[in-house]
């Protein structure tokens, strides 16, 4: 029988999650389900399966946290381009993965000369209110269809915890094949140090659900690395504003420390901040 952790209340409270005890354990079983399925497929099959498993969690609950935060997304909106203007140039190519209903590409449409969307379906994508220089790339979860050296920005927010780790090195090895030399990827993805960041934060010690995979400084920097990328940076951003990008060897020991602690005490707005995950890879 599935069993909730006897802090869950306090959990709820801290994820502002409001659903009743049966709404967390029918959220959790179906999407331990889906994501057993994704991580035993093979890669071929997987392409598929991204949006099959996505399409069944989202229709099947209705009151699912995604859907309730849709309310918050201009201000995230508004953030994120606070983020990624400085990195850009009037005459660059801009390039949103994972970019659901472009929101973010039409944001930053004003100040770049392309933008463009990708993933693996446009169904959310408003085609009439979209800019004149934005273009949807439709991709299997995978593989980017641009020539190589072909982009000076690409961005992807909450995207690289959901990849199978294997699809997840493949799509880095594509993100620096078509980014020009010089250029930046910049990834936002939540810290393994202070999770799981799904549903199973309410049963589990490490993401078991449709996070496939949550990152620390340590092994997301090692696989940026290995895709080829020749610098990697970790700076601290608040609001949308750059505060400062602390030494690599800081964060990662003050990884290591909270490590150390029971799980609970690394759940907290302190290390959040310190652990909250923005890498600025430069091929």
């Amino acid at each position: 029988m599935t069993k909730l952790k006897p802090d869950y209340v306090a959990i709820q409270r801290r994820c502002k999650d409001t659903r009743p005890p049966d709404h967390l354990i029918a959220h959790y079983e179906l999407e331990r389900r889906l994501a057993d399925r994704l991580r035993a497929a093979p890669r071929d099959e997987r392409s598929r399966l991204y949006s099959a498993v996505y399409s069944e969690l989202f229709n099947s609950l209705p009151d699912h946290p995604q859907k309730a935060a849709v309310g918050s997304r201009p201000d995230r909106i508004a953030k994120q381009v606070r983020v990624l203007s400085p990195l850009m140039g009037r005459g660059d190519v801009y390039l949103e993965i994972g970019c659901g209903d472009a929101s973010l590409p039409f944001a930053l449409s004003g100040i770049t000369r392309e933008v463009l969307g990708l993933d693996v379906t446009d169904a959310l994508v408003d085609f009439a209110a979209a800019p004149a220089n934005f273009r949807f790339l439709k991709t299997d979860g995978v593989a980017i269809p641009l020539a190589d050296n072909s982009v000076d920005l690409a961005h992807s927010d909450q995207l690289m915890e959901h990849l199978h780790v294997e699809d997840a090195e493949a799509q880095l090895q594509e993100i620096h094949r078509v980014l020009r030399p010089g250029a930046h990827y910049v990834c936002t993805t939540p810290s393994a140090i202070t999770g799981p960041h799904d549903i199973s934060i309410y049963f589990d010690e490490v993401a078991t659900g449709m996070h496939m995979r949550e990152y620390d400084y340590c092994s997301l920097r090692a696989l940026m690395l290995q895709a080829g990328f020749r610098l990697i940076e970790f700076p601290l951003v608040v609001a949308g504003y750059w505060l400062a990008t602390p030494p690599y060897q800081l964060l990662h020991g003050t990884e290591l420390a909270l490590q150390r602690l029971p799980a609970r005490l690394r759940r907290n707005q302190l290390a959040n901040f310190l652990m909250g995950i923005t890498a600025v890879a430069t091929k």
